[in-house]
Order: structure tokens, then C-alpha cells, then sequence
């Protein structure tokens, strides 16, 4: 039986701690939040579930915490979790961009003893990109499509009219890190590819905004040493948050599972 505890709770937190709650293994779930969003996170989950605003004052250590909070709370959590030889999960991939947070993050885990885990999130064909970088990937590409309104406050709206675009258009060409850096918001994705493969300064990353796109569309593509492979996938949102990845929550789940089950695929 484990204990786990989520960070945040929006849409696919949500989602997470209730499909967690309902698993046999699971003894319970517990909730990390900013101070003040105490009685939020209740309304959004369930009345006696344990909200803390830090790992230290939970009353019961955590086997594994779940960060669905999003790049500043990996920044806020993450070390401390490690630190305290607790398991950290994550989708907030992007962040690793960041100047520092890697490193720190990984120092923080091996002074724990602990571990952290990049959950594929809203993409798929990671395990097969993996694979590929062991013998040795001659390029990777990373192609993200959305209508405009997807790309709504995001860094396109220097780049794009959104509102008055009649064809596709490309407003970001780079690397995956730029993207990151860039897009907190909206290229987890791109960081996620990069990191399974060649990393956030060698992998390629394109994003449009297509007027005729009819949902979220990610395409990679990879070649080298064990041949070649394009993957591409058209996500649905979640019900609840239209710019929350119906595919990141299950991805949650699936990792915990995967933890607590004799079997894992």
C-alpha cells in the first residue's frame, strides 16, 4: 500500500488524485499547495483529503509525490522532495530548461537517495526514442501544431496576428530548450523529446499555428543507428480545462501504477 501526494490541483491533478484514490494500492493521497489555496484544493478534490503547503509538514511522509503543478512548482517542491529521499514524478518537463534546475534537482536526489521521473506526458513514442538514443540518433525533430487560439498568451502573439490568420504559420524554428524557455506554458513536449533523445540543445523544435487544425498535433521525428520513425498524435483535452492534455493525466497514473503493481509495462 503507498502513500502518495500530488502537487497542485488543477485539471489533471484532479484528475490523477481521484483515478489514484480508486487504485487497491493506493493506502492515500494527499495534496502540496501554495499557502492560502487550503479550502481550494478541498472544493476542487474532497473535504478530509491533507493539504500542506510543504513536504515537511504532511503528517505522513509520501512514498512518491506527483508534480502536476507546473514549471514553478517543480521549482518550489522538487528539491525538497528529493532531498528528503522521497520519489518525485513529473510533467513539468520544460522547466528542466532552465539555468540550474537540472543540476540542482539531481544533486538534490542523489544527497536523498531518492529519484526523479520524467512521465511522458502528452506525446507518446518516448520508450522507442530512448531506445534509439543507446545506439547513438543522428537527428530528432520535435513539429507542434495548434489552432491559433491554442497559442493565446503565449509568446506567438509577438510573432502571429492569431485572430486574422487564414493558413498555417510557423512562429517558432530552434532548439527544444528555446522553445522551453520560451513556451513554459506550452512545449513541456518539446523538452520531454529532447530529453529522451539528444537533448534540449540538439533536438529541433517547430511550432505552428494552423487555422485549420482541428486539436493539439504532435509529430516527431527521428533518425539514426536503428533506422527511422515518425510519430504523430492529435491529443484531446481534458473535460474540465481545455489547455490541460487528457494523455499527460493518464500518463500520471500509468507512472504511479507502473510503481505499485507486480506487473508494469
Amino acid at each position: 500500500m503507498a502513500q502518495i501526494a500530488m502537487i497542485g490541483f488543477g485539471a489533471v491533478g484532479q484528475y490523477a488524485a481521484r483515478a489514484l484514490s480508486g487504485l487497491p494500492e493506493i493506502e492515500g493521497v494527499s495534496v502540496l499547495c501554495r499557502p492560502g489555496r487550503e479550502e481550494a484544493a478541498r472544493a476542487a478534490l474532497w473535504p478530509d483529503i491533507e493539504i500542506a503547503s510543504s513536504i515537511e509538514t504532511l503528517s505522513r511522509q509520501p512514498d512518491c509525490v506527483v508534480d502536476c503543478g507546473g514549471h514553478p512548482a517543480l521549482v518550489a517542491h522538487g528539491a525538497a522532495v528529493l532531498r528528503n529521499g522521497i520519489d518525485l514524478i513529473t510533467v513539468s518537463i520544460g522547466a528542466l530548461a532552465d539555468d540550474g534546475l537540472a543540476e540542482r534537482l539531481e544533486a538534490a536526489a542523489r544527497e536523498g537517495g531518492a529519484r526523479l521521473e520524467l512521465v511522458s506526458g502528452a506525446v507518446g513514442a518516448i520508450d522507442a526514442l530512448a531506445a534509439a538514443r543507446i545506439g547513438g540518433l543522428d537527428s530528432v525533430r520535435y513539429t507542434g501544431r495548434k489552432p491559433p487560439a491554442g497559442w493565446a498568451g503565449s509568446a506567438a502573439e509577438d510573432r502571429l496576428d492569431l485572430a486574422s490568420l487564414t493558413e498555417a504559420a510557423v512562429h517558432f524554428d530552434g532548439t527544444a530548450r528555446e522553445a522551453a524557455r520560451l513556451y513554459p506554458k506550452n512545449a513541456n513536449v518539446a523538452a520531454t523529446v529532447a530529453l529522451a533523445g539528444l537533448g534540449l540543445d540538439e533536438t529541433k523544435a517547430v511550432l505552428i499555428a494552423d487555422p485549420y487544425a482541428s486539436g493539439n498535433i504532435h509529430e516527431v521525428e527521428a533518425i539514426g543507428a536503428f533506422g527511422r520513425f515518425t510519430f504523430q498524435i492529435e491529443g484531446k483535452p481534458l473535460p474540465d480545462n481545455p489547455k490541460s492534455s487528457a494523455l499527460t493525466a493518464m500518463s500520471v497514473v500509468r507512472a504511479v501504477r507502473n510503481r505499485v503493481s507486480t506487473i508494469a509495462v
